[in-house]
């Protein structure tokens, strides 16, 4: 739970932050050849494990990591899931039943399975959690009382001072002594159980507020004292304890290449990521866990988060693409109000519905785990940038990356190391020739990128490694919009709401002010089709001029690119 988050902290309180080859940095031991993380962020279980069949083990996900499965105090805030009050598996997510069946179906997709876990406090307040127990603060029956607590009850106010961050409350939360051995003992059996439910790794919640030593004594007596280890310790300039001295237990979340993805992706250039990593100061590579937001992160405004649109996809493809750190990609829900819980309890019927946003699906995110794969172990050559917010650069003789991030299109021809041949690209499901000498010519539009590497040589059905087959139809149009505003697609087809404005269609806003989606169609269709937006009150507004129309082509496909008609 970040301490940079002042609205989460509050509402907490209220409830009881020139060309060049470029050698890569060290590789991620942990957590394995497959690195990338999906968060699926206050997921049910049950919703987990479809997804981990259905998505993240095709897509080529390593991990996924669950939200805190432990017994918490009541409430619809997300938040409440950050305030355990038993070591019980009795949360909103789901009971002991539905998270083991979660972690085998996962582990049968292939994904392993890391638990949000949260060791370093209990409540801020009193009264009857999720599983049924009655609690009070500092006094949880048959786990701890008051004997059990530092002694300091004030809640944390110098990050200067180490007793204070370490010994203090987090925004008001009972905080454990976590150097007395019974609690320890408690941590690891809480642990212990989890591992032998069969996960795989445990994310440390608020790391920084427990000493290194202590955390290292409790793992020492964990079943599995390999299991994997992602701890958060949040590095804060001039403070008294460093995300580095967390490093001997597992790795340690680098909170500062996410803030600084912002900076460049916002309001510098993409040109000065040719050295991103341990250059600019952070954590080694290889104990390193990184991300583009968080749960607390996207919230409090430190990182960029789904409402940025293209800054925030592109963002998720370089960090997919750059051999740095093991990556996370989070996955959560539309919010305003920054307390709001999860739909539905958090289970999840489909993506892009009831307000889940499933970044972990769009196409121009999980292809990019595919790619990551296929690079994994190969340096960063043949970079390009154009000095400004155009870049690319391949990974030796695996792949080859390009990205435009700016205002008009790019037509280059790039020169990379792969081997001559056909490939797709990824991003856009189009095929791409690479000749003799290494080079393709092709086309980015604003704000896209393009994506080529050895586990996808054709686009579309033939090959287990080649991406999802492209649609019927894939719509693309240009459109602002104000807050609460989203754009729909309708048309004279069943698969289009025929003309029906409740069955329109919401297209994704991921690279905005371009809305995408991917519409399944028969080969040789020909339809009409509008788009229309609605706003927070449902009220529509159709685009002026004629019914577009469009026909799928023999080969199964037609990519349209429209701009909003006023």
């Amino acid at each position: 739970m970040a301490r940079k988050s002042v609205a989460a902290a509050l509402a907490v309180l209220a409830g009881a932050a020139a060309a060049v080859t470029i050698p890569a940095p060290a590789q991620a031991a942990p957590p394995g050849e497959k690195d990338v993380t999906a968060v699926l962020f206050e997921w049910n279980f049950a919703s987990v494990a479809k997804e981990c069949t259905t998505t993240l083990g095709p897509a080529g996900y390593g991990y996924v990591q669950v939200s805190p499965p432990q017994e918490h105090i009541q409430g619809s805030q997300w938040w409440t899931s950050y305030q355990p009050v038993s070591y019980k598996i009795a949360g909103r997510l789901g009971d002991r039943a539905a998270f083991k069946s979660m972690v085998d179906t996962c582990h049968a997709a292939g994904v392993k399975v890391v638990a949000d876990s949260v060791i370093n406090h209990m409540s801020a307040g009193s009264g009857t959690g999720t599983g049924g127990s009655s609690y009070t603060k500092y006094d949880y029956p048959g786990v701890y009382s008051a004997a059990d607590m530092d002694n300091c009850t004030a809640t944390i106010s110098n990050y200067q001072d180490r007793t204070n961050v370490q010994e203090c409350e987090l925004v008001g939360l009972a905080d454990l002594d976590t150097g007395e051995d019974y609690v320890r003992g408690k941590i690891a059996g809480y642990l212990n159980d989890l591992l032998s439910l069969g996960v795989d790794g445990f994310r440390i919640d608020a790391a920084k507020h427990m000493a290194a030593a202590d955390l290292a004594n409790i793992k020492s007596r964990l079943t599995k004292p390999d299991a994997y280890w992602k701890q958060e310790a949040i590095y804060g300039a001039g403070e008294a304890v460093s995300p580095s001295e967390y490093l001997g237990n597992g790795d340690v979340q680098e909170f500062r290449y996410a803030r600084d993805l912002k900076r460049v992706f916002t309001s510098e250039n993409l040109a000065y990521l040719k050295n991103f990593g341990e250059s600019w100061g952070y954590m080694s590579s290889g104990k390193s866990a990184v991300f583009v937001d968080n749960h607390d992160t996207e919230r409090g405004g430190d990182t960029l988060n789904y409402k940025d649109g293209a800054n925030y996809t592109l963002a998720n493809v370089f960090m997919l693409a750059w051999p740095y750190g093991s990556p996370d990609v989070h996955s959560g829900y539309e919010w305003t109000d920054k307390d709001a819980g999860p739909p539905n309890s958090g289970a999840v019927s489909a993506c892009y519905t009831d307000g889940w946003k499933c970044q972990h699906a769009w196409r121009e995110i999980s292809s990019m785990v595919g790619f990551r794969n296929a690079a994994r172990g190969e340096a960063v050559t043949d970079w390009w940038d154009n000095g400004g917010d155009q870049i690319a650069f391949g990974r030796g003789a695996k792949a080859y990356v390009a990205l435009n991030h700016e205002s008009a299109s790019l037509t280059r021809t790039f020169q990379t190391s792969l081997p001559a041949g056909d490939y797709c690209d990824v991003q856009s499901g189009k095929g791409v020739t690479v000749n003799a000498s290494g080079q393709f010519t092709a086309t980015l539009a604003a704000n896209t990128a393009l994506a080529l590497h050895v586990g996808a040589k054709t686009c579309g059905s033939g090959s287990t490694t080649d991406p999802e087959p492209a649609a019927g139809a894939s719509f693309s149009v240009n459109a602002t919009t104000s807050w609460g505003e989203n754009i729909y697609v309708t048309g004279n087809k069943t698969q289009l709401g025929d003309w029906n404005t409740g069955n329109a269609l919401k297209l994704d806003p991921a690279a905005y002010p371009v809305w995408k989606l991917d519409v399944g169609l028969p080969a040789g269709t020909s339809f009409e089709y509008k788009y229309l937006r609605k706003d927070a009150n449902g009220t529509v507004t159709w685009e002026s001029g004629a019914n577009r129309t469009a026909t799928v082509s023999s080969s199964g496909t037609v990519a349209l690119s429209d701009t909003w008609r006023s």
